[in-house]
Parts: C-alpha cells; structure tokens; sequence
C-alpha cells in the first residue's frame, strides 16, 4: 500500500482488539529484541542511566559509553561519591553534559534523600532531577513492573501510523496507556520502542516484517502537515598547539550557559580561510553541521589556557568535538 494511505486501524476502545495486539507485540519482542546491556537485568540503577544516556543519543553510540561508565561508577553510591569532573570526563563524547550533571545530583538525592534506594513509582522518581516523565515511567515500569505507559519518539510514530493520524501531546500518553500491558508493562513499553526504532522507522518503514501489521490504519509513512528544513552549515576553527609532551587547552567558563567547565582546543575566531588546514572534519550538534578546520599553530597570547600532558588529556571532560579531533590527531 503507498505510503501515506490510510485503512482501518486499531481502535483503542475495542477490548478483542487489544487482547490479539499485545501478545502478538510482545511474543516479537521476546523472540527479536537486540541483545543490549541495560536490558539483561532490572536494576534501576542501570535502566536510568541507560535512559539518561539515550535521550537525544542513537543507541550504537551509547553502548561502549554505558560500558565503561559502568565499570567506572558500578552503582549509584559510586557515582554520589564522585567528583563532578570525574562524571564529566566518564560522559564526554556523548553531548548534552546537562545531563551528566544532573546525572550526578540525581545520584547524590538517592544517596542523601532515599538511603541509597530508587524510589519505586513514576511519581517519586519525576522528585529526582533530569528525570521526566518519560524517563520515570520507563524505569518505574521496566525496574519495579509499574503500570504506567511511556512515550518517546519511537512510540509516537508507531502509535499516529497505527491510528492513521497525528497525535497530538496528552492523546499519545492516553493511547499508549490503552493499549499498555497490564501483566508486562516493562516489555510492553520496550517492544514499543524497540518497533520503533528497527521496524517502524521514521523513512522506509519495513512493514512486512511488522508483527503488529493488520492494526495498522498506514502501513507506511504518515504524512506530517509540517516538514523540518535542512540543517544550517557553519565552518568553525582550531587550534592545535603541542609543546614538548602536552597540549595547550582551554576550559569553558563555569558559570556559562554552554558545556561549562569543559576543556576543549583554542577556537580561531578571525581565520581568514587561506591558511590551509592541518586537519578538516565534521560535526553536528542538533540543527547545525559543522565543518571543522585545525590549525597547527600557537594560539593567540590574549587567550587563557593550560599546558595538559598528553597521558592526562583523556582524563580531563572534554567537549565531544575536541575529543573527536585529538582521536583523529591520534593523541588520545
């Protein structure tokens, strides 16, 4: 059926319905579900650093982060009792420190404020910061089998194709809450991201392979009244300066609104363009794609900076593009 065109779909109303949907999800789900680390166990501790790190974070990228910081910080006493730039370090390359920070304030509350416990419900959980309600309902359902439904990207395209129309806020927490399992809501919400994110796909859905296919009103894409325009291009410059056996870096202000703290390379802010660059790349934050030059060359003297010995470089919280171009330089 093309794309865009519309059938019959699921109604949440009807009970038959969803007694025939859930199990035919999650019997895929226990037979498809990709072996990830967050998922061989319950422990909430593990789920919510796993979600944390998922938020704006395609998986593949998550999996060797969560591993080493794992072995780093194995539980929240651990990752309380840390330094902050200690976490920031164990987080950078994955983006959005924001979340590593609150990461840590989290852990110190649970510590401090619940005797080192996870608070078992949605509602407690939402108390704890950088946890919303997404992140609450995921681990309330898959630690503690709470029934409460979760909505993330993934869920909603799959939830507005098997509807047949955009959903809109509130409506996609109410449906997902109607078809949720009752007996597995952990699964449930799993199996529903999981479709989303290797069946149900943003472009080129891979429909006969669905397990859920005859309750789809789409069986395709859905069309959006709205499309988002293209990334903005922006050429941004370095400088890469090495003395003897270290590298001259500059730390973000702390009080700043942008990644502070963070140690990162000399930006070059009037390079003209004609000196050619040592080393191109690019990079993308968000809505922007950059293409990155490095310089070999001083920095200039009215820019504040540390010489960093080169085996003391990767310990330190780097921004995620200046990790990329010391590993790309071969320095870390």
């Amino acid at each position: 059926m093309p794309a865009g065109t519309q059938r019959r779909g699921l109604s949440v109303e009807t009970v038959f319905e969803k007694r025939r949907f859930r199990p035919r999800l999650l019997d895929w789900y226990d037979r498809n579900q990709r072996d990830l680390p967050w998922r061989r166990d319950h422990d909430p501790y593990r789920v919510w650093v796993s979600e944390i790190m998922l938020q704006q974070t395609r998986v593949i990228a998550v999996l060797e982060h969560y591993r080493k910081f794992l072995r780093r910080f194995p539980t929240v006493q651990a990752l309380a009792k840390a330094r902050e730039s200690s976490v920031l370090a164990a987080w950078s390359g994955l983006g959005y420190y924001r979340r590593a920070r609150m990461l840590h304030r989290a852990a110190k509350s649970v510590l401090l404020e619940h005797a080192g416990e996870f608070p078992a419900s949605a509602k407690e959980l939402r108390g704890l910061d950088g946890i919303g309600r997404y992140t609450a309902a995921a681990i309330a359902s898959i630690a503690f089998g709470e029934v409460v439904a979760v909505v993330d990207g993934n869920v909603e395209r799959v939830l507005e194709r098997l509807f047949g129309r955009e959903l809109r806020g509130e409506e996609h927490w109410q449906a997902a809450e109607g078809l949720l399992s009752r007996q597995r809501p952990g699964d449930f919400n799993q199996a529903m991201m999981e479709l989303g994110a290797t069946v149900c796909t943003p472009r080129r859905p891979k429909c006969p392979e669905c397990p859920i296919l005859e309750f789809c009103a789409t069986r395709g894409e859905l069309e959006k009244a709205g499309k988002k325009g293209r990334p903005e291009r922006r050429e941004i410059g370095y400088t890469l300066n090495r003395r003897g056996g270290a590298i001259f870096l500059v730390q973000r202000p702390k009080q700043g609104s942008l990644m502070p703290g963070m140690w990162e390379l000399p930006e070059v802010l009037a390079w003209n363009g004609k000196t050619r660059p040592w080393l191109t790349l690019r990079h993308s934050i968000t809505e922007t794609n950059f293409a990155v030059q490095v310089l070999r060359s001083s920095a200039p003297k009215t820019i504040e900076g540390r010489w960093v010995r080169r085996g003391q470089v990767a310990q330190l919280p780097l921004t995620g593009l200046a990790r990329k171009i010391l590993r790309a330089a071969k320095l870390i």
